[in-house]
């Protein structure tokens, strides 16, 4: 605004001075949506090629500044649209006409804003989504892996102990029948791990 005046811009009236305030606002609003937007495009597309990194801290930035920004700006265009619907009678039909146009350009910014929180809030659940899945592709690794290593572990620890009444001690292949028993349980127990494979 203040640039404008140096510039040499007059003004009819208050109200034109507070339509041109709207105006500018709008421009400001609408370019926060623009980089906004940018921003969420690229971690979207960093979601669609796989690629988490650190979007999350960005995602819930960008939200809590939209968010912010919607709360502080929304009531203006409605308490200005309240006004328009009877306006005083010191302001003329061009005044009222420019405060409509300034009040539904910054509404628009501002219903913009709010698309945009339903962009991100989505993106974000997609993420939570994604991490949920990669988490229990991790534990199944790590219960088919606990699985198979399970029959040597108990096995070896029976056979290890010190006592009388080992099976197959006396039989002259009882290491050969041992180690086949672990190999089919083994082959057994990995069968039912994969079976229950997260699709």
């Amino acid at each position: 605004m203040r640039e404008s005046v140096r510039g040499g811009e007059t003004f009819r009236s208050t109200a034109d001075v507070l339509a041109h305030l709207l105006r500018d606002q709008a421009v400001v609003m609408v370019q926060i949506v623009r980089d906004s937007t940018a921003r969420v495009n690229s971690v979207e597309d960093g979601l669609l090629a796989n690629r988490v990194g650190s979007s999350r801290a960005k995602l819930g930035s960008l939200r809590r500044v939209l968010v912010r920004l919607q709360r502080l700006l929304a009531p203006e265009p409605a308490a200005l649209f309240r006004l328009l619907s009877r306006p005083p009678s010191w302001l003329s039909e061009l005044d009222v006409q420019d405060l409509r146009q300034a009040a539904e350009e910054f509404s628009a910014a501002v219903a913009d804003s709010a698309a945009l929180v339903e962009r991100v809030k989505i993106l974000q659940e997609e993420l939570a989504a994604l991490l949920n899945e990669r988490t229990n592709r991790t534990l199944f690794v790590l219960t088919v892996v606990t699985v198979l290593a399970l029959p040597f572990n108990v096995i070896g620890g029976l056979f290890g102990m010190n006592v009388g009444g080992i099976p197959f001690a006396e039989h002259t292949g009882g290491f050969w029948i041992v180690v086949g028993l672990v190999t089919a349980f083994t082959v057994a127990a990995g069968a039912w791990a994969l079976g229950k494979r997260p699709q």
